[in-house]
Parts: C-alpha cells; sequence; structure tokens
C-alpha cells in the first residue's frame, strides 16, 4: 500500500483521516467494532472549562440527504477528560485533537490555559461556531475582526499547535480564514455544520434546531477547502459529508491536508476503516508512492 503517512505540525499521523469532533464519543465507544488507533488522529468532543450537560432531546434526526444534531455540546470538561480518557491514549499511542469551546472569549482562554502540552497532543481545534453570550448569540466565526482577536489572545496562552474550525455561516469564508491565519492560527478545520431546523408535521410543531452535516453539506465544504487552500498558506483539514474514500480523496485532491469524517459513522459505524483502506487501494491502482502526490493538485 502507497504511503498514507501526513505530518501535522509536529506529529507524523499514520493516515489523513480523523472522525469529526463529537462522533466518537470519549474514543472507547467505538473499540467493539473497530481499535481507535485505526485513526490518524483522535478529535475529542468539545470540551468546555466545566462540564456542560447539553440540550434536552430529540437531539438527532435523519433528513433525506443529511443529519440535524443539537446535542448542544454536552461534555464531561477538560480536567475529566485528561484524567480519565486521555491516558486510553496514551496506551493506544493515538495522537489526539482537542476540541475546545467556550460562551466568551474569557472560557475560551480559561480552557484553553487547561490544556498542557503532550507529545500526543497533535493540535487543539478551537470551535467558533458557538454563540458569544456576551455580544447578543452572534457566533465568534461570523466577523472575521472577532475571529482575528479571539485566535490572538487564545494563540498567545498556548505552545501547542491552534486549529481554527470555522462555521459556513459567513459572508466570506476566506476573509474569515485569513483573518484566523492573520491572528496565528496554525491550522483550519473547514467546516463546520450548517444551521438548519426540521417540522413535525404529526405534532405540527419545530422538534429540533440545529446543525446539518452529512452529503448535502460536501459541496458547500468542498468549495470552502479549495477556495482557502489557494488563499491561505497553513493546513487545511476538510469535513463536511464525506461519506467514503472518494469523497475522501476529492477533498485532498481539491487542497485539504487531512479529512475528518462524522454523519458516514452514523450510517455505516465501518466507515472510517473502509475510508483509509480505500484511500490506500487508490494509491496503489494509480501506483502513487504516497499521500502527498495528490495533495491539492486540484488547479
Amino acid at each position: 500500500m502507497g504511503n498514507l503517512t501526513v505530518k501535522l505540525f509536529q506529529s507524523i499521523l499514520k493516515n489523513p483521516v480523523m472522525n469529526a469532533s463529537g462522533t466518537l464519543g470519549y474514543g472507547k465507544e467505538i473499540e467493539p467494532l473497530w481499535g481507535i488507533e485505526t485513526l490518524g488522529a483522535y478529535v475529542t468532543k468539545g470540551l468546555s472549562a466545566k462540564p456542560h450537560h447539553g440540550n434536552p432531546t430529540p437531539r438527532v434526526w435523519e433528513e433525506r440527504n443529511g443529519m440535524l444534531n443539537s446535542i448542544g455540546l454536552q461534555n464531561v470538561g477538560v480536567e475529566r477528560f485528561f484524567d480519565e480518557y486521555f491516558p486510553y491514549f496514551k496506551k493506544k499511542n493515538t495522537p489526539v485533537v482537542v476540541n475546545f469551546f467556550g460562551f466568551s472569549e474569557d472560557e475560551y482562554l480559561e480552557c484553553a490555559s487547561m490544556i498542557n502540552p503532550d507529545p500526543l497532543i497533535a493540535a487543539l481545534e478551537m470551535n467558533l461556531s458557538c454563540p458569544n453570550i456576551k455580544k447578543g448569540g452572534i457566533s465568534f466565526g461570523k466577523e472575521p475582526e472577532t475571529v482575528f482577536e479571539i485566535v490572538k489572545h487564545v494563540k498567545a496562552i498556548t505552545n501547542i499547535p491552534l486549529i481554527v474550525k470555522l462555521t459556513p455561516e459567513v459572508k466570506s469564508i476566506v476573509e474569515v480564514a485569513k483573518a484566523a491565519c492573520e491572528g496565528g492560527a496554525d491550522g483550519l478545520t473547514l467546516i463546520n455544520t450548517m444551521p438548519a431546523a426540521v417540522v413535525d408535521i404529526k405534532s405540527r410543531c419545530i422538534p429540533l434546531k440545529g446543525g446539518l452535516s452529512g452529503p448535502v453539506l460536501k459541496p458547500v465544504a468542498l468549495r470552502a477547502v479549495y477556495e482557502c487552500a489557494k488563499a491561505v498558506s497553513i493546513p487545511i483539514i476538510g469535513a463536511g459529508g464525506i461519506m467514503n474514500h472518494e469523497d475522501a480523496l476529492i477533498f485532498l485532491m481539491a487542497g485539504a491536508k487531512a479529512v475528518q469524517i462524522g454523519t458516514a459513522t452514523f450510517v455505516d459505524p465501518y466507515a472510517i476503516p473502509k475510508i483509509i483502506k480505500g484511500i490506500g487501494e487508490y494509491l496503489d491502482a494509480n501506483t502513487l508512492t504516497g499521500i502527498g502526490e495528490i495533495t491539492g493538485i486540484i488547479e
């Protein structure tokens, strides 16, 4: 099989495939089916400085070409994650990308400051789709100026590489990406889910408003990756509607350094190992020696 390894900052990943934040729980949940060490890197559920309870049910809703979720960022908090769950990844020798969030700039800073560097932590991933409670609930990631400021301040207090995960709910994702880069971001994850809602005709109500993911999101995410890869020099992780190895290859060719898989795992729990295998088989079938030969080849 061709060489699937990629270098992300100071970490060598065995392949370019990660899970999307929140889609594999705390890692152990998938173990009855396949080992977490299969991943190039594991991305944590979004972690906050203090535990967060999340939203009431219903939390998930299947759509024709996608899925809505409204988990509400439920998590055990940074301290408990590192006390109880991080040793598991140490045992598995699996790199970890720590996704984190806050509802104010102070909460982002507090959370980032609680995460100590470790050789197994490949990066932090800052979720900027959260509502800023001090500015009327508008998402942190909507305005380039806000993105620049919060990235700059978080970057100033951590020595761990910082990936910024951006929302697609913006006028120009290229301008937001540039602002993150200028603020000191070391990488970008493109994109987070899109705001959406559903109506239940039986109860005649809106049972869930949340984030839309899955195949319907792929063309939007792909364009964001392609355009931002041309505009900034930092690594981009592609996310949004990647359901099979062909989808993953498309994102890599468009300029992504790595990819994240989310909704596909809910459709097929074995989607991630199948995607990794499929990428390797593609390299072999096309006599390519490494993943770098196709990364960003689309002009």
